[in-house]
This record gives structure tokens, sequence and C-alpha cells, in this order.
């Protein structure tokens, strides 16, 4: 049935036409489908998606080939089955508050954060939606003084962790965008800077709108847990120092609950396996070594990786968050090959 389904939109995209059988075809499959967006049985939101679509294929089809996304197929099927529906079901939650929606999207690397970072914005600009994004990135404290936090605890000798932000920051630029008090001047985060320890570039960017707000990151509406997660912990979290720097990680994630209660809907990437985040980053490193660029060898992305899963391990944290829907809006699995495999809603 699917595979009919983007047949035919195909075919719209080229001809803007379809025949009665096929637009019944279509709207059987909108009734049917498996995706649990509450906006899809909105009579309205067929409508809504094929008349945006031929406008808006163009420009997304060509970041698909910025992203280096080939399959033309799998793209049209997400973008049908689930970037449109879900940048409408966020449009339409805008239109019920009068401040600025702020989405909250955590996600690793592999999970394709940055795709729909990209997309949703490309959808809403077609909906006359303005938006903006930074990521928890951003917010870093500046080099000197992670430098200084490093003097204090020696066991931060990589960037990311909590405490190695700058959550005031954060909040500050969440209440000056959900209240409209434009300009904004939002920071960004440049990586290149002291041989790749990086900086926070204030004031790198003004922004003047921005209906809808993006607010991306690995640990993005991530609370504290009780200690009793801690008594028999999983991998890596081995030795007694492994588990002090774990406690400790998770004790400075209460600063960051302030800036978490300033989301109005999260999303949460989730790979089916947390340890695929480990495959895909040495993959992504042999790539970047195979292209002459510099990267680590296997034992160093293991040390790497596995620095972030003591700190806040994602059996720890991010599992029960995709089981609570007093803070999860929307759950959306990853499998091996980054493609979606499910998407659901959290239920007690």
């Amino acid at each position: 049935m699917e595979s009919l389904v983007i047949n035919l939109l195909f075919e719209w995209i080229e001809k803007n036409q379809l025949s009665s059988s096929q637009l019944q075809v279509l709207k059987d499959d909108n009734q049917n489908n498996k995706y649990p967006l509450a906006f899809k049985n909105n009579c309205n939101l067929l409508q809504k998606k094929l008349d945006i679509l031929p406008l808006l294929y163009p420009k997304i089809n060509l970041l698909f080939n910025q992203l280096k996304l080939t399959n033309k197929t799998n793209n049209l099927h997400n973008l049908w089955y689930f970037w449109l529906p879900l940048a409408l079901e966020l449009a339409d939650k805008k239109s019920q508050q009068s401040h600025p929606l702020t989405i909250g999207i955590l996600g690793g690397q592999g999970t394709g954060k940055t795709t729909l970072t990209k997309i949703l914005p490309l959808i809403w600009q077609h909906l006359n939606l303005s938006n903006v994004g930074f990521s928890l990135d951003d917010l870093y404290k500046t080099y000197h003084e992670r430098q200084k936090l490093l003097e204090i605890d020696c066991r931060l000798i990589w960037r990311g962790p909590p405490i190695t932000h700058d959550v005031q920051l954060g909040i500050k630029i969440l209440n000056k965008l959900q209240q409209r008090q434009y300009p904004v001047a939002m920071p960004r985060f440049d990586k290149s800077l002291y041989h790749g320890s990086g900086d926070c570039i204030y004031n790198s960017e003004i922004v003047t709108q921005g209906e809808m707000i993006i607010f991306e990151g690995w640990f993005v509406g991530v609370k504290p847990v009780t200690e009793k997660a801690f008594i028999k912990p999983p991998y890596p979290i081995v030795t007694k120092e492994d588990k002090q720097f774990a406690l400790d990680c998770n004790e400075r994630l209460k600063e960051y609950i302030p800036l978490w209660e300033k989301l109005d809907y999260l999303i949460i990437l989730n790979p089916e396996d947390y340890k695929y985040s480990l495959q895909w980053r040495k993959k992504a490193e042999h790539k970047m070594i195979k292209g002459g660029k510099t990267g680590m060898n296997d034992k160093e992305i293991e040390q790497f990786v596995h620095y972030f899963w003591k700190a806040l391990h994602p059996d720890i944290y991010i599992k029960p968050l995709t089981k609570n829907p007093e803070i999860t809006d929307l759950v959306i699995n990853i499998n091996y090959d980054h493609c979606i495999s499910k998407i659901y809603r959290p239920t007690c």
C-alpha cells in the first residue's frame, strides 16, 4: 500500500493532478497509516499535505542532496508520513498559544537530528512561520571557563557533560525569544577554535523573529534520577571512580531543570540500541580518515563514547524518558541504517 502511495505522490509532484480513484487511495491510507501523530486524523490533513508537497519538494530535494540522502523513495516516504505531519501538528499547536512554540529535540550522532532540524524549518517557511534554532552546544561555557573547570575537576577532559554549559544564558535566550524581545543576540559554538577545543562566539547572529523555536542537543530534557539507578549501573560504569563521576553528573543535572521547563514539546530520536552510537561514530571517523582528514582510531573512539555513557548513560536517562508521557511528546526509533523504524507517543 505504501509503495503505491509513494508512486502516486511522485506523479502528483510531477503533474499536479490525480484521478478520483488515486485520490481515494490516498484518503484510505491517510486514515489507516501506522504513524501516531494526533494531527493525522484531522480531515484537512491530506489536503494540506497535497497542497504543500509540489511547492516544497524542489527545496527539500535540494536539501536531501546536500545531506547526501540519495534514496528518493525513502526520502519521500519520510516526508509524507513523518516530517510533513509533524511540522503541521507543531504549527497547529503553535496556533493554539499566543507565544512562540519551543520544541526540544533530544538525539545523538546518527539519529537524524541534523536532518530534522533542517527539514522542519523548510516546511514552516511554506506555512509563513518564522523559526530560529540553536543547540545545547551553543551554550558551552567559554574555553577559558572550561579550562578553569578542568583545574577544579580533572575528570572534565571533554566538553559536553553537565556543568560545561552556561545554563543561565540558555534561559535568558529562551525567555527573550518566547517573549519576542527582539533583537536577540544568539551565541554559536565554533569547535575549530583552540585546536579543536572550541569556543563560544557571543552575538555572532542577531535574530529578529522566530515563532517556532528549535532547541536540540544530546541530553536536552534529561533530568536527574534517584541513586537507586546506580546500585548496579550498566557498562561502562564499572569502577568506583566511574560510579562517582556518574553520580556527580546526575547531581549537576539539577541546574538544567529550569532550562528544560522552557520546552513546550519534546521529541526523542532514539536508537533501537544505544550501542549503535559507538558503531556509527567509528564509521564516521573511518570515513573521515579515508578522505584524508584527521580522525580517532577505534580505541580512542571507544574511550570517547564510553566517557559520555559514564556521564549520562542512555539506559539510565533516555530509556525512562521514552516511556514518560509527562515529559516526552514523541519518540522516533532509529534502526542501524539510520532509518525510522517506529514512531510513538509514550503512555503510562
